[in-house]
């Protein structure tokens, strides 16, 4: 008789642990994980973006761009951090763009490219936080 109020006794804990940790599970899959997916508002983005002054250079094919940029970062700190290093950001476009041919440059793919070499690039410097966005927000071809 003691024997079985011993197994049943913990066999109504181990369900009610069980429970708890379902519950836990639960509360925190459904409440915690919608912050990180959740896109971010355009104040936000606003927030932690610099706009780099135009910039002229030379290219590889002998002709010239004057571009200009916006790039948003994934928090106020990198912002920060990458308007200090604005010379730094300056001097990785400028060799990009010496790298590159007009026809490297030329439609959809070539700007998303170079969005892309200059994200990697510029997040090699950065310690604060990261590089989420290059937008080329002015451009001209000559």
């Amino acid at each position: 008789m003691k024997n079985n109020k011993v197994i049943i006794t913990m066999l109504v804990l181990l369900l009610v642990i069980t429970l708890a940790g379902a519950g836990a599970f639960i509360y925190i899959w459904k409440f915690t994980g919608d912050e990180k997916d959740k896109e971010p508002s355009i104040e936000e983005i606003l927030e932690s973006s610099v706009e780099m002054e135009e910039i002229t250079t030379n290219l590889a094919s002998d002709n010239f761009i004057r571009i200009s940029f916006t790039i948003q970062t994934d928090s106020k700190k990198a912002k920060e951090e990458l308007e200090k290093r604005d010379f730094q950001v300056k001097n990785i476009i400028i060799q990009e763009l010496s790298e590159k041919t007009t026809e490297d440059l030329k439609g959809k793919k070539g700007q998303i490219q170079l969005e892309n070499d200059l994200k990697d690039k510029i997040n090699e410097l950065m310690q604060e936080g990261k590089v989420v966005q290059v937008y080329i927000v002015n451009s001209l071809l000559q």
